[in-house]
């Protein structure tokens, strides 16, 4: 019990940790993993580990007797692959640029090459194995990528890339390991090759084929209320872990890729209740890694960490960071926007995660059972590349940025909250200057409209989520609370103005301050008699953005008099060159010099210049 009760104590523990010292959780998991592991014999006194997940018939110590860790390890990596999945939507997919998919295809590819070689010649290890290792090494991983980013202002298209290609590459760095194993697994003399590529067939096609017909079937249960509400989230757990022993009977190993696009497929389709389900699943999967961790680098012996002392694992080390990582992305960035300081930095930031990790311990065990020669090595070197690159990126990559010049200058993005119509016209303005905007809302339909502008958004509850994971919102210093309730208006700028409103935090009057004229001078949007429905009927009537230049005070003071007499016009922003000054209710606020343009939505007061236009077909 004690030992139970201490792996789950000790990974919510160690995810404290993380959030507190703003560090990949993965890093104080394996390092207190391996204190209560390996290095606890030093100090039980009894010479045996204080969490031992192996159960030993001699010393009638441990957890999981026979092959029973192997298990929980397979079910808990598939419930956090189901997870991933899930996050990898089509649309955004289809905008993360060319540099993203040749970094997940060509850079996978220059990895997985590579870095098989180097492992054979330095460690010395046979081919397969070296490449199964070169397979686990591919990934990177959100779940070590996220908190290092988000402590850093980055240029939005290096931090758009390093995010996409961790969530991008989790799964495809999954098969390519799976596969590999089943090149070793299925080894048969001169039948080796093509065994192993019928089987990557067979894998290929009951994976796609059975995560495609379930997810969909989960769906329509969904739809037509065949499940009770109370029962959703669990009975979609119980369902998922349906997919992946199913998978596994039919056929060995199609499990893992089973429930990834079990997950893709259900997150790009409409299904009730999803965010429910997401929400559960991501709550699951934090426990599952925390518990997992534990377990995994514990499991580790005191032998096979002296694998790890000396020249070779070191140098071995080394070069993935400095040859295998740089030569992969300067191949892949080729012809790309992409200056060289954003390719050396891109370089620089290749730490690997969970899926590594976790796939590495589970088919290390595997094989150790099958007794291959060699597969004492997998385990070990794996976490040393994880910690090596972990450790070195979360304590450099912010100095490394600075002397790359790589990170955001200046904090001039927009967080709206809310994505009704004059929000998103209000947000495609914006974005079309070339500033950073990102919508959030709890309407799939509003996030729908401005996905299809172009614009970021994000389906999301601001009273349940941390946006300050968001890593779109890296440059983010503006915040325009625009929703119809007041009490979210005040709450968005209260949970957020200190993270993203550097430059200011905006809420629109209520329709109750407008009435009884008590709107105050602080923080209240574009004027003192206009609100939710004022600004949401001239965005459905005269969804024009206009500018008037502004030649002195008088001209200003007479378009603004203009704007609060008729109504169909709405004050925005003052602009001078290429920074934009949000307008609020005090008028007295604003600094006018020369070159200044007045930015209004609605009809025309005066001779105007025509600035934007927003149709959508709802």
């Amino acid at each position: 019990m004690l030992e139970i009760g201490s792996i789950i104590i000790l990974g919510i523990f160690s995810q404290w940790i993380a959030w507190k010292l703003k560090i990949p959780a993965i890093l104080p998991l394996i390092l207190i993993g391996l204190f209560v592991g390996p290095f606890s014999i030093y100090w039980t006194g009894t010479g045996l580990k204080f969490i031992d997940p192996t159960w030993s018939e001699a010393t009638h110590h441990g957890l999981f007797p026979g092959h029973h860790l192997t298990h929980f390890v397979e079910l808990a990596i598939g419930i956090i692959l189901f997870e991933g999945g899930m996050t990898l939507k089509k649309d955004e997919f289809s905008g993360v640029g060319n540099s993203i998919l040749k970094l997940i295809s060509i850079g996978a590819l220059v990895t997985f090459v590579l870095a098989g070689f180097l492992t054979h010649f330095i460690v010395g290890i046979s081919w397969p194995l070296s490449f199964l290792f070169s397979g686990l090494i591919i990934v990177t991983g959100p779940t070590v990528i996220a908190p290092i980013l988000r402590n850093l202002s980055l240029e939005k298209r290096v931090a758009s890339i390093l995010k996409w290609e961790g969530i991008l590459i989790d799964p495809i760095g999954a098969l390519v390991a799976v596969l590999v194993y089943e090149f070793i697994s299925s080894s048969d003399g001169g039948a080796f090759t093509s065994y192993a590529f019928v089987h990557f067939l067979r894998i290929c096609l009951v994976g796609f084929a059975l995560g495609t017909i379930l997810a969909i079937a989960l769906r329509e249960m969904l739809r037509r209320d065949w499940i009770p509400h109370y029962l959703i989230t669990i009975f979609t757990l119980a369902y998922v872990l349906f997919i992946f022993v199913g998978s596994s009977q039919i056929l060995p190993d199609s499990g893992l890729l089973s429930v990834v696009v079990a997950g893709m497929v259900l997150g790009n389709i409409e299904v009730p209740h999803i965010k429910e389900i997401e929400y559960f699943k991501e709550s699951l999967s934090i426990l599952l890694i925390s518990i997992l961790f534990i377990l995994l680098s514990a499991n580790i012996d005191i032998k096979d960490l002296e694998l790890l002392m000396g020249w070779k694992p070191l140098l071995l080390l080394a070069s993935v960071i400095l040859v295998v990582r740089p030569l992969s992305v300067f191949l892949s960035t080729i012809n790309s926007p992409l200056t060289t300081k954003e390719k050396l930095f891109i370089s620089w930031v290749g730490p690997r995660g969970i899926v590594a990790a976790g796939i590495a311990s589970y088919l290390g065990l595997k094989l150790a059972e099958k007794q291959v020669p060699g597969a004492e090595w997998i385990t070990p070197l794996v976490f040393m590349i994880v910690l090596g690159t972990v450790l070195l990126n979360a304590t450099t990559a912010g100095l490394v940025a600075k002397v790359l010049g790589v990170l955001s200058t200046k904090s001039n993005g927009y967080l709206i909250i809310g994505a009704t119509k004059a929000a998103r016209i209000i947000g495609k303005y914006l974005f079309d200057q070339g500033l950073n905007v990102v919508l959030v809302d709890t309407n799939p339909s509003n996030i729908s409209y401005a996905k299809k502008l172009g614009l970021t958004a994000i389906n999301t509850n601001i009273y349940n989520d941390d946006l300050t994971d968001v890593i779109e919102l890296g440059d983010v210093g503006n915040i325009l609370a625009m929703t119809s309730n007041t009490d979210v208006n005040n709450f968005a700028l209260n949970k957020f103005s200190e993270r993203f409103g550097e430059n200011g935090s905006f809420r629109l009057a209520s329709t109750s301050e407008v009435r009884n004229e008590q709107v105050g001078d602080e923080n209240i949007l574009f004027s003192k008699v206009d609100d939710y429905y004022t600004l949401d009927r001239i965005a459905r009537d005269h969804n024009e953005i206009r500018e008037v230049e502004i030649t002195d005070e008088t001209t200003l003071e007479k378009a603004l008099a203009d704007l609060d007499e008729n109504p169909v016009n709405i004050p925005l922003f003052v602009r001078r060159d290429t920074i934009y000054e949000v307008i609020q209710s005090d008028y007295s606020k604003l600094k006018l010099e020369p070159n200044s343009f007045l930015i209004y939505m609605g009809a025309e007061i005066k001779e105007g210049v025509f600035q934007s236009q927003i149709n959508e077909e709802e």
